[in-house]
């Protein structure tokens, strides 16, 4: 049977990281068998389920990439995949346990479900067999005394109508399957192969909640800059070891690559450094005309405007070495889009630390305005030939250019900046040092 998986969050609040290494586990198991990945929503709590939730949960797979093949904007033969749409469906189906004699109600209308008293054992892809002894929990309710569901009967149920073959979820759900095999087994169903992956904890080996730092996918990864990839291929190894020679994969690599029988029975522990680690990898590997599309949120929130695209596609290029998050990219090339940078409270303490730096940068800047051409080693040669003239080596001129240049002590090679702001402006901006940091 080709495998049928799903991913079924509830919508009380964005996706965070632990949904989505869930959800990123189904969606490679599926990728790697051929199968079908399945998005369902489970909204029957209607105190805690929210229409901003839901939207939160769908942009955040989105944005990580994780198409469904069934589920809300796609549709499919199995739907509604909303719970709160199913209600018909979940009547039917305690109309068969009522049927089988399994159910009950009491006398404040809550039905509950017999259990069976039974050794229950789980076959488990990770944990491997485990059996839970016969309960002695009382019955389960299924459905409260004002009609609506519990979360156990309808998971059940919708995996029984979807036709789920196997269930990847958290390793927190373990304790409760026997009571959903339980419930399969009463509606006469085979369950699923499930499959109940580590945990994710904190560095210091708390569990990871909402609230902790780089939990949340919107907050902690779109708003920081973090690259779709980089962060799915971080979340793909939490938990599970890949049998391959290197670490930075694509989603294709990392779907062909995918087995369950890899994945770790041990928690995973969270390290938010890694994942920036990971985006410094793939930020590297964008082409200068990526990475500026990837920046350009970032460059027009810090109020950047961007003229020629080329230019900017060279200037964010220029400084890939320096940032692993898009966040980072404007304070490192703002100077390339604007002629009123600040200078840096370091950068002019050393333009006046010593009284030949004006006649320096005016040296250069003679030099730099006779170059004929105007390309990275015109400029370099143009320094190189100013620095000669005034008796001083080559890497005396560069942090004053740089900071006449940019404002900064910091960025790439001068000769670049010069060649990417251009001659006119490289001019003029040594004028506005020579009469702002140095008059």
């Amino acid at each position: 049977m080709t495998p049928r998986v799903r991913f079924a969050p509830s919508p009380t609040g964005d996706l965070h990281v632990g949904g989505g290494r869930t959800a990123l586990f189904n969606w490679l198991f599926a990728r790697q068998t051929g199968g079908t990945f399945i998005l369902r929503i489970e909204d029957t709590d209607g105190a805690r389920n929210t229409e901003e939730a839901q939207r939160g949960i769908v942009k955040g797979l989105r944005w990580l990439g994780l198409d469904w093949d069934e589920g809300p904007e796609v549709g499919g033969p199995h739907g509604p995949y909303f719970q709160s749409q199913r209600k018909a469906i979940y009547d039917a189906y305690l109309a068969k346990l009522e049927a089988a004699g399994r159910v009950y109600t009491e006398e404040n209308g809550a039905v509950r479900f017999k259990f069976s008293r039974t050794a229950i054992t789980v076959h488990d892809l990770v944990c491997g067999d485990v059996t839970f002894a016969p309960t002695e929990e009382p019955d389960m309710t299924i459905r409260r005394p004002d009609g609506s569901y519990i979360f156990h009967f309808v998971n059940v149920v919708d995996d029984i109508e979807m036709r789920m073959t196997h269930v990847f979820r958290g390793e927190d759900h373990l304790s409760n399957t026997w009571k959903h095999i339980d419930l399969f087994h009463a509606l006469g169903a085979t369950p699923p192969t499930y499959a109940h992956i580590p945990l994710i904890l904190n560095p210091d080996g708390s569990k990871m909640s909402k609230r902790d730092a780089g939990s949340a996918i919107e907050h902690s990864y779109i708003h920081e800059g973090f690259l779709p990839d980089a962060v799915f291929n971080y979340l793909a190894m939490l938990g599970w070891t890949p049998r391959a020679d290197k670490e930075v994969l694509t989603r294709e690599e990392l779907a062909k690559l995918f087995n369950p029988a890899d994945i770790h029975s041990a928690n995973a522990r969270f390290d938010l450094q890694k994942c920036q680690w990971f985006n410094a990898q793939f930020l590297r590997a964008l082409s200068p005309e990526a990475l500026l599309n990837a920046s350009l949120p970032f460059l027009t929130s810090a109020g950047l405007v961007i003229g020629d695209e080329a230019m900017a596609a060279a200037a964010v290029y220029s400084v890939k070495e320096k940032v692993s998050l898009l966040k980072e990219i404007p304070a490192w090339v703002h100077y390339f889009f604007r002629e009123d940078y600040p200078f840096e409270t370091d950068v002019m303490e050393k333009l006046k630390a010593k009284p030949e730096n004006a006649n320096l940068l005016k040296a250069a800047q003679t030099a730099l305005g006779q170059a004929a051409e105007w390309s990275e080693s015109s400029v370099h040669g143009a320094i190189e030939a100013a620095a000669k003239d005034a008796g001083v080596k080559t890497g005396a001129l560069m942090p004053l250019l740089r900071a006449a240049l940019s404002g900064q002590s910091r960025g790439p090679n001068v000769a670049t900046i010069a060649h990417l702001v251009g001659q006119e402006s490289t001019l003029r901006r040594i004028d506005r040092t020579l009469s702002e940091a140095l008059g």
